[in-house]
């Protein structure tokens, strides 16, 4: 069943000074519900390129993810009526568009190993380097995970919210993020110097701080 009761009715005004891109995806997804696809448009035009720059840090080719951008907003208009929290709803296009990438890039992966051929011949036999990570590697490497990700889930959900969307891209569109989280684009550059520093001591704290 669908929860609205902390969303205002998507007939209010949700243009006011202030209000995040994930309140106004919220409100256009409650409009489109109304059958009033003019607000859904409009962060269609305001949120894809967010999804492209998510999508692409994946690895994914041009082509195809403009094919798995496009099919996040049919997944989207296809479950609309599904999606119980409103205000979640850009955070479930993030997550959607990415995990289509992540299934996007394994599978060219299978496809590529599958077409590898070596030729019939001495090189075929020769000894090749074993990139497989040793396995003290291994166990180094999945504890730097643990703690990484355990110090990061202290953070504030602004901090983390944040550092996720600055990570998307080499070149993160603070345009774009200040839309999304609501914070003017001339603070995000502090803020996120503040957030990382805040993560560096918890590192520090828990032992992994000088494995980054």
């Amino acid at each position: 069943m669908t929860r609205r009761c902390d969303v205002p009715s998507a007939r209010e005004s949700h243009d006011a000074p202030g209000s995040t891109l994930g309140e106004r995806a919220a409100h256009a997804l409650l409009a489109y519900r109304e059958g009033r696809t003019d607000r859904l448009d409009a962060v269609v035009r305001e949120t894809t390129p967010l999804l492209w720059a998510t999508v692409r840090a994946q690895g994914v080719g041009h082509d195809e993810a403009a094919d798995i951008v496009q099919n996040t907003w049919v997944q989207l208009v296809k479950h609309a009526d599904r999606i119980e929290e409103p205000r979640a709803v850009l955070k479930w296009l993030l997550t959607t568009a990415r995990r289509a990438a992540w299934d996007a890039v394994r599978n060219g992966r299978a496809d590529a190993a599958l077409r590898t051929d070596l030729p019939e011949d001495e090189t075929r036999h020769a000894a090749l380097p074993d990139a497989t990570p040793s396995p003290d590697a291994q166990v180094l490497a999945k504890e730097r995970d643990r703690i990484l990700w355990a110090a990061f889930a202290k953070l504030s959900e602004r901090c983390r919210e944040l550092l996720h969307l600055v990570s998307l891209a080499d070149r993160p569109d603070y345009r774009m993020i200040s839309a999304a989280v609501g914070m003017p684009v001339g603070s995000i550059g502090a803020t996120r110097g503040r957030c990382l520093a805040k993560l560096r001591t918890e590192l520090d704290r828990m032992g992994g701080g000088a494995w980054i």
